[in-house]
């Protein structure tokens, strides 16, 4: 059995707590409460979130993003950093989003040398460590963003609004009835 690094970090939950209800988003979708990117201004999807058909099946639970060694992290929204050290020889943040619900959203970034402690809240767009040479999974250098809710994986991508997404240039589009200066 392959363990997924969202499953190493995910804290089992006390015993004496009810089963969690099924998360609202199984489409993979999550709120738009993201202010940021967490690399760069519009980073290059390097791949893209891509969910398993069964739970340990194949797929990839997030996205990776090129960013160089050294590059700034940053949150993407404000949290409580719920997991910041090495997992597999890789450095890992994770931060739960405050207001996102309960489970509350967690996001995860991988390899990251974390400037931030387990229990340290956050703000959008605060910077939580950089990105470490090697130890990536891609074949370019880049970091690995996750979304969690429980142990639901979502598209990291959905957190952030639209205009935070669009490429290419803005276009104006006429005013019906208004004439155009001459």
């Amino acid at each position: 059995m392959i363990m997924t690094l969202a499953a190493l970090l995910a804290p089992p939950p006390p015993s004496w707590l009810p089963a969690a209800a099924p998360a609202a988003e199984d489409d993979g979708t999550a709120p738009a409460v993201g202010r940021a990117w967490p690399v760069g201004m519009r980073p290059r999807v390097l791949r893209g979130w891509e969910p398993p058909a069964t739970a340990y099946g194949r797929g990839h639970r997030g996205v990776d993003l090129a960013a160089a060694p050294g590059t700034p992290v940053r949150t993407v929204a404000a949290g409580r950093v719920s997991f910041a050290g090495r997992v597999a020889g890789r450095g890992v943040v994770a931060v739960k989003l405050a207001g996102t619900g309960d489970p509350p959203l967690r996001t995860t970034f991988e390899p990251v040398r974390g400037s931030v402690a387990e229990g340290d809240e956050v703000t959008a767009g605060e910077a939580i460590g950089t990105v470490e040479p090697g130890g990536s999974h891609c074949t370019a250098p880049c970091v690995h963003w996750g979304l969690l809710r429980a142990d639901a994986y979502l598209d990291p991508l959905t957190l952030l609004p639209p205009w935070l997404l669009h490429r290419g240039p803005s276009r104006l589009l006429p005013v019906l009835g208004v004439a155009v200066p001459g």
